[in-house]
């Protein structure tokens, strides 16, 4: 627990706040359609889940989470923080919650995608959008996701 904040660091979404967690998607573009069934599946299948819940009303205040294979390569994603706090300093506790994880330790590569305004925020962990000539490419149901 981060004493100055009141913020626990978790591991586990329980149901009790799948309603927090399911407003805090819905603040972020690319997570706001999703469903509840949506969230528990995600819950249930991701290797690594952070969330921080304000111990001063019991509510979420973050959450990431990561895919990985344990030896070469862990993926994070949807870090987000609620709108009113943004800017606060949660993002950081989230990514050391991730990069400090010891199940992470030995992983190779940790990446992530980002919008560019944020590069400079993830480049503090170390990092970096010069990934040799890596593309990202996406194959997707959304339409929203490809333009």
């Amino acid at each position: 627990m981060n004493s100055d904040e009141k913020v626990c660091v978790r591991r586990e979404v329980g149901e009790q706040h799948l309603a927090g967690l399911m407003e805090l998607f819905g603040s972020a573009w690319w997570m706001a359609d999703r469903t509840v069934e949506e969230a528990r599946l995600i819950l249930r299948e991701s290797d690594i889940v952070v969330v921080l819940v304000d111990s001063s009303h019991d509510g979420i205040v973050g959450f990431a989470r990561v895919l990985t294979d344990y030896a070469h390569v862990a993926l994070v994603l949807d870090v987000v923080v609620t709108p009113e706090l943004r800017g606060s300093g949660y993002g950081g506790v989230l990514l050391d919650a991730i990069v400090q994880n010891p199940q992470l330790s030995q992983v190779r590569s940790i990446e992530l995608v980002c919008q560019p305004e944020l590069v400079p925020f993830y480049s503090r962990w170390g990092f970096t959008d010069q990934v040799g000539s890596s593309l990202l490419m996406r194959r997707s149901t959304d339409p929203s996701l490809v333009h």
